[in-house]
């Protein structure tokens, strides 16, 4: 009797733990829409996603290069940080010595706790110098700068759910692979490594949206130009590093279209979750 009376206990705190969790999403999105949709459809939608212009002074609220500038680094970091994560994750999980085990895990989960701001302090102190003198002539900051950083931040996460994936193969296919006659590297690379693939994606989705949503260390490095960027080494600013720019001062339409932006940078990491969602159920069936 007592149990069963802990039991439902218990279901009615996990219930409530629930519906806290989606009330507060619910919170959220309703803020942002309630506050936000209204200055986009007085902007206009197409006006307001599409422009290059962004002009506060002059009414002119188009929001196309942070879109442009948020995509372009979320690209970067990935190319740049997924590699280096998914390989690192093979060695902790295949390659690393048990004595190096530990330091090198606590390692990437230290990293995983350094403030965005001291990684800001990172590149901007040493990243930017280097490339003012690999290529003399620029600021230093922008699209490269700014992406390499962000692959560093994202680094301890698709280390450890890639090692996580790794951990949890089936060890019959390590065996069975090399019981063929198939080596160590070539069982772990073209076996091991293709069963995790689900781990990976999931990696994947979680670094996007780390690197899209990231500000502090942004604003230090890319520059904060709202223009399209010519190329690596060109200013950039995101639909992040915008808001926290101008919500300060803004006011009236101004700060309205700031929250738009919120609504469209919400949008926007929900539709790549969605997206790597659906590629993962298909790689599933």
């Amino acid at each position: 009797m007592v149990s069963a009376k802990k039991e439902n206990a218990a279901r009615w705190v996990f219930a409530g733990c629930a519906a806290l969790s989606i009330l507060c999403v619910a919170l959220i999105c309703w803020f942002l829409f309630a506050n936000g949709l209204p200055a986009i459809l007085e902007i206009g939608p197409m006006k307001f996603l599409f422009s290059s212009t962004w002009a506060p002074d002059q009414n002119q609220f188009g929001i196309w290069t942070m879109i442009a500038g948020s995509l372009i680094l979320g690209a970067g970091a990935i190319i740049l940080g997924v590699p280096l994560g998914v390989l690192c994750a093979v060695f902790l999980a295949y390659y690393c010595p048990k004595k190096l085990y530990k330091p090198f895990k606590f390692s990437i989960d230290l990293l995983a706790g350094i403030p965005s701001i001291v990684f800001g302090f990172f590149g901007l102190t040493l990243l930017v110098p280097i490339l003012q003198q690999l290529f003399p002539g620029i600021s230093g900051k922008g699209v490269l700068t700014a992406s390499i950083l962000l692959a560093m931040m994202i680094l301890p996460t698709i280390v450890s759910v890639c090692e996580n994936a790794l951990q949890n193969v089936d060890p019959s296919y390590y065996e069975a692979s090399r019981a063929l006659g198939a080596g160590h590297d070539r069982t772990v690379f073209f076996v091991c490594l293709p069963a995790a693939k689900q781990g990976v994606l999931t990696a994947i989705v979680l670094g996007i949206g780390r690197a899209v949503g990231e500000t502090m260390a942004v604003i230090m490095v890319a520059g904060n130009a709202a223009i399209l960027p010519a190329s690596l080494l060109s200013p950039l600013r995101t639909l992040t590093t915008g808001i926290v720019l101008e919500m300060s001062y803004a006011s009236g339409l101004h700060r309205e279209a700031l929250i738009g932006m919120g609504c469209v940078l919400f949008v926007l990491v929900l539709v790549l979750n969605l997206g790597f969602m659906m590629l993962r159920k298909k790689e599933t069936v």
